[in-house]
């Protein structure tokens, strides 16, 4: 088709084969379309499309994404609210006669039967390197592996003994997200070893906790659609799914040591836990 229909926060491109969504950008328009910033939408990706009435004057024209064409909202499960659906687009209702023609003609391209589950992701999702937060641990994700650094003010007993993880996504076999505007948020990683995970995520090294600040949506949500995508495009091939750091890097020492500093100065640290931490991030060099 060749044409753009624009809404509040986003414009959807209409091409012969797909859907160029271009999300805006300013203080209104929901974070996670921000980080998202444009998506293109194969019409093989699509399992529908409706338009329904808005709120306050406003038609809504959505996609329904098909079953696992798309990491992000398979990592979803259901769990965004309703104005930070990526596949909504929001009208004034004055343009309803507009989006109809726009829905028929995007059914139209649609396959008639049911295609089913996607057997592959369709729909990209940001690129590595990708990092945020969470209440316990600064999760960092390459491409290839997942890297969970323990806050010491914030991780568990049994997560700080565990020492930081990394996760070859070769060794991983799925991904779960639970917001925190939901559910007590966290991020936990599925390993392909079988190894039973403990009941409590934050007692589980293969997990992170959010919290007040942490975890935001527009952050966590779109890191694990990024691990669970190259955790589909790695395939079967199962090899050892944690390993411990052995040694630190030197600049992550020091930034550690200067963070424990600050908890001594601000009194929240005693005189002699200060010690011992600084001992023990020293030896870890």
């Amino acid at each position: 088709m060749g044409d753009v229909l624009a809404g509040f926060h986003a414009a959807w491109e209409f091409e012969s084969d797909s859907v160029l969504i271009r999300y805006e950008r300013g203080i209104r328009t929901p974070k996670l379309f921000q980080v998202l910033g444009e998506r293109r939408v194969p019409l093989e990706a699509v399992a529908g499309v409706a338009l329904t009435p808005g709120k306050r004057g406003t038609v809504v024209l959505r996609m329904e994404p098909r079953a696992g064409a798309d990491p992000l909202m398979e990592v979803a499960a259901g769990q965004l609210k309703e104005s930070a659906d990526p596949y909504r687009l929001v009208l004034p209702a004055e343009r309803e006669v507009l989006a109809e023609y726009y829905a028929d003609e995007l059914r139209a391209r649609l396959p008639k039967d049911d295609p089913g589950p996607a057997g592959t992701h369709l729909v990209p999702v940001p690129e590595a390197p990708l990092q945020f937060k969470a209440y316990d641990a600064k999760a960092s994700f390459d491409g290839g592996a997942v890297s969970f650094r323990w806050f010491w003010t914030g991780a568990s007993t049994a997560k700080w003994k565990a020492g930081d993880q990394t996760f070859p996504v070769a060794g991983l076999s799925g991904v779960e997200w639970r917001s925190p505007e939901v559910f007590e948020g966290h991020l936990r990683l599925h390993r392909r070893d079988g190894e039973p995970a403990p009941a409590e995520v934050d007692q589980d090294p293969a997990s992170v906790v959010f919290g007040l600040g942490y975890g935001a949506v527009h952050e966590s949500l779109p890191f694990a659609a990024a691990v669970l995508a190259a955790v589909r495009r790695a395939g079967p091939a199962a090899v050892p799914a944690v390993t411990a750091a052995a040694h630190r890097d030197p600049a992550d020492i020091a930034e550690r040591i200067r963070h424990l500093g600050e908890l001594h100065q601000a009194g929240l640290v005693t005189d002699e836990e200060f010690s011992v931490k600084k001992a023990e991030l020293l030896a870890q060099l």
